[in-house]
């Protein structure tokens, strides 16, 4: 059995390339066929020896800042990857990757970490933050966002089985595919993120500062409780925005290495998380030290947090983003903070082990690849040879 494990652009070592990882613990032997390839030297471990098949993307003008705006080309550009050698192909999709060719002898297993959010239902949203919800410019990008619907929508017939990153995945899959998928939360380093039971008088937020993640409404809810201290790790194109509403009990610390960031994790007493994310990585990881988690209502946080109405919680939510919301949500947490120990916090985490993902892929992927063997694609029987 040949396997090729095909991913969108590699830059980082970040959530989706920590998925691609444990598919290579599973698979070692996989080929990787990537739209780009710009992971530092130093950040490259993870990609075993390996060196990823990659697009003509790769050579266009200045690529490896702006990979990203070539993306009306990336359909086209994954179509060219030749498949042919291969008998079982693993996409791991967040936009163009499932949209490799296959043939009906060959068996696609695509995990899906979103359809592509700004294609889809976040489109209206991603055109305003871009500044391109009206005037000419908006319709060429409209159209082209159109395109690429069609596309991801058809391309979703060359995939035999979905596997998603959340429940919560898995219903968007649904709604923009109709196809059911299954789930398989993606792996968490658990084990990186030791218990610290002893924390301070501070509260954590951390992530990339892009639009989507709303830390301006944390740091505004601070701003109303100057009493309270919040400190914001994380870069990105929001950070002057930010940084304006900032009082003087908001730290902005910036991009920060992963001991530091660590550290905070441990210390923080709550880990406050704004954004309706796929998944969420950083909230498991806060939890993994036995720091509890105050996140948005929504989302895959509701299937990683276990909030007030269940047994041993591990955080709690609120249901609107807003600064009010999250300022009312950390009072609460205050009057009953004596609910969220560390250690169920730690318990909770454990759920989503690196361990726990590699088996559930491994044995996914080769029961099916036991039933295409014996009756061929889902719902075709085969035919004799």
């Amino acid at each position: 059995m040949k396997v090729a494990i095909v991913v969108e652009w590699l830059a980082a070592y970040a959530g989706s390339e920590r998925v691609l990882e444990q598919m290579l613990a599973c698979f070692p032997e996989a080929d990787i066929f990537a739209v780009v390839d710009f992971v530092p030297e130093a950040e490259r471990a993870f990609l075993q020896g390996k060196s990823p098949q990659v697009t003509f993307i790769q050579q266009l003008p200045f690529a490896r800042s702006r990979f990203r705006h070539y993306l009306p080309l990336m359909p086209l550009a994954v179509e060219q990857h030749d498949l042919g050698a291969y008998d079982l192909i693993l996409s791991n999709c967040h936009a163009v990757a499932k949209g490799v060719i296959v043939g009906p002898e060959q068996l696609h297993v695509s995990y899906v970490n979103s359809p592509m959010r700004y294609a889809w239902e976040f489109q209206h949203q991603y055109l305003r933050q871009a500044g391109l919800d009206r005037g000419l410019r908006t319709w060429p990008v409209r159209w082209m966002l159109h395109r690429l619907r069609l596309w991801d929508l058809r391309t979703a017939n060359g995939v035999d089985l979905f596997l998603a990153n959340s429940a919560f995945i898995a219903r968007r899959i649904w709604r923009v595919y109709r196809r059911p998928a299954e789930v398989l939360y993606p792996p968490v380093d658990v084990d990186a993120f030791p218990l610290r039971e002893a924390k301070d008088d501070f509260y954590l937020a951390a992530s990339r500062l892009v639009p989507y993640k709303r830390l301006d409404l944390i740091v505004e809810a601070f701003a109303g409780l100057p009493d309270r201290t919040l400190v914001v790790i994380g870069d990105g194109p929001e950070m002057a925005r930010i940084r304006r509403k900032a009082g003087a009990n908001v730290h902005l610390l910036g991009h920060q290495p992963f001991a530091v960031l660590r550290d905070y994790l441990q210390r923080a007493r709550a880990f406050v998380f704004a954004a309706e994310e796929d998944f969420g990585i950083l909230p498991v990881e806060a939890q993994a030290c036995g720091t509890p988690v105050i996140a948005y209502g929504r989302g895959g946080a509701l299937e990683t947090v276990r909030g007030p109405d269940q047994p041993r919680p591990s955080g709690l939510f609120f249901g609107q983003q807003s600064a009010e919301a999250i300022r009312a949500a950390i009072r609460r947490f205050e009057a009953e903070s004596d609910r969220y120990e560390p250690v169920t916090c730690r318990d909770n985490a454990r759920r989503f082990s690196v361990e726990h993902f590699r088996q559930a892929y491994r044995a996914r992927v080769d029961r099916a690849w036991a039933d295409f063997l014996a009756h061929g694609p889902p719902g075709v029987e085969r035919p004799p040879r």
